[in-house]
């Protein structure tokens, strides 16, 4: 089983390789095999792409925005022409199952290139009369814009990042997790078949390094992350060396709260889906479900029957619901959590274990109840399939100990009071939430946090000012007035 592209970057619409770059093994997770070797990023390929990008990007922020907007409608057909073999790819680079990664990973980016490709021509600025003078503002390109990326959902992390910069005259310099570095390639693979013009997105890989000399290199104006709040800190930092724009798509221990008059059915598929999709390796899951007590005998039960029932294993199996964590670390780190769990008294009622007996790194869909907020798990993000189930009484509780947390990423409330549910939602401090749904996440909708999970929003209309700029034109149409 191999998937090894051409050569390890693309660069000003061509694949480049540079074997004096470390090697970067491209390990599938259901196996341990590895699938692919690629080599980081020497100085000279960063170099190559952030100078063709700087050059690209005038032409291309000059052209009418309806022309932009064809490239990236072009782009976002042939990704859905191509469907399966990018499922199939990103389940080599992810171990995601082909359940998932048909689709949640490329359709979701086919649909952000759709979006900006409709809402680019319609972008204008506006007038300001001031009597016999007026104003006007022109909403314009930033320039060269970095995108970094992380190894959940790659491929849609990179079309996410780049259809709004590419939509408003900005290139992109994208670096994927170089976990996961295949999806990138493809999608610059997919920009010059529909007619995107060489430089305009290009793809290095690397570690912290390469991701170090993007974000300080004078010629970018943009930096893009998804990825940890420890990554984030340094990221941020280096780009405001350079007072340079920054989203910082960040972590989260984000709340779900069910009320107990909620429909458990409905509350437990929701928990369920916001802590074993995609293995629980979300930014957005919410890993700490907060149940009144009223409904929790029944929440419970129904959560331990229905998580029992998952299928876990081969990713490329039609039947196969839940794949494994994307690497052996990962796989330490989440069947620590679980460990440590235990020894602080959390009740295990599902899962726990390992999952098929093969060389992948799978996780069961792990369930813990009667979780406390001072436990490890209650507050610490951990990036698998491991939920916590907390109690609460009353509403002013489960809003005062759903907030205490750094994170404030997302949120989620069920209960079929609609009033109690705006109310909630409006005192929780969480960038992205749901009411009576969980881990929805359309192109149209910003996406973005509060606290420490972030700064800025990516999709939706939001996402539009975070890859533009205004200027502001005095238009003056009479004689100067000057007092001297």
């Amino acid at each position: 089983m191999k998937a090894q592209p051409a050569a390890s970057h693309f660069v000003d619409g061509a694949y480049v390789e540079d074997k004096a770059g470390a090697a970067i093994e491209v390990v599938y997770p259901a196996t341990g095999e590895v699938i692919a070797v690629l080599h980081e990023a020497t100085p000279a390929v960063v170099d190559a792409a952030l100078a063709s990008a700087a050059r690209a990007q005038k032409d291309w922020a000059a052209l009418r925005p309806v022309e932009r907007a064809r490239i990236l409608s072009r782009a976002a057909a042939l990704i859905r022409e191509k469907g399966e073999e990018l499922a199939r790819l990103e389940t080599l680079d992810t171990g995601k199952p082909l359940q998932e990664t048909r689709v949640a990973d490329w359709p979701s980016g086919a649909d952000a290139l759709e979006y900006f490709a409709g809402l680019a021509p319609t972008v204008t600025g506006e007038t300001i009369p001031l009597g016999r003078d007026m104003v006007y503002t022109i909403r314009e390109a930033l320039g060269v814009c970095v995108g970094i990326g992380a190894w959940n959902y790659p491929s849609q992390i990179a079309c996410w990042k780049s259809a709004p910069a590419l939509a408003m005259g900005n290139a992109m310099v994208f670096k994927p997790s170089e976990v996961t570095p295949l999806g990138a390639l493809k999608l610059a693979e997919i920009y010059i078949e529909a007619g995107l013009p060489a430089g305009l997105f290009n793809v290095v890989q690397g570690r912290g390094a390469v991701g170090g000399a993007l974000v300080t290199d004078p010629r970018v104006a943009k930096v893009s992350l998804t990825g940890s709040v420890p990554t984030g800190r340094k990221v941020y930092a280096a780009a405001a060396e350079g007072v340079r724009h920054v989203t910082m798509e960040l972590g989260g221990k984000s709340p779900l709260i069910v009320f107990d008059d909620a429909s458990v059915e409905d509350a437990v598929g929701a928990a369920m889906l916001g802590n074993f999709y995609s293995a629980g390796q979300v930014c957005s899951n919410g890993t700490r479900v907060f149940v009144q007590k009223g409904i929790k005998a029944r929440f419970l039960d129904r959560l331990a029957e229905r998580s029992a029932r998952i299928v876990l294993g081969d990713p490329m199996e039609e039947a196969t619901q839940m794949g494994p964590l994307i690497s052996a670390a990962q796989l330490e780190k989440v069947t620590g959590y679980i460990a440590r769990a235990k020894a602080e008294g959390a009740r295990l009622i599902a899962g726990g274990g390992r999952g098929p007996a093969n060389d992948g790194w799978f996780v069961e869909p792990t369930v813990f109840a009667d979780v406390t907020d001072a436990m490890e798990i209650a507050r610490e993000e951990v990036f698998g399939p491991v939920m916590a189930v907390l109690d609460f009484e009353t509403e002013e509780e489960a809003v005062a100990r759903a907030n205490a947390t750094e994170f404030g990423l997302a949120a989620g409330v069920f209960t079929q009071d609609i009033a109690r549910a705006h109310r909630v939602i409006a005192q929780l401090e969480a960038g992205t939430c749901w009411i009576n749904a969980y881990n929805l996440t359309p192109v149209e909708a910003p996406f973005g946090g509060a606290k420490r999970s972030g700064v800025g929003r990516e999709n939706g209309h939001a996402a539009i000012e975070h890859y533009s700029q205004v200027k502001s034109v005095y238009l003056g149409l009479g004689p100067v007035d000057a007092p001297y």
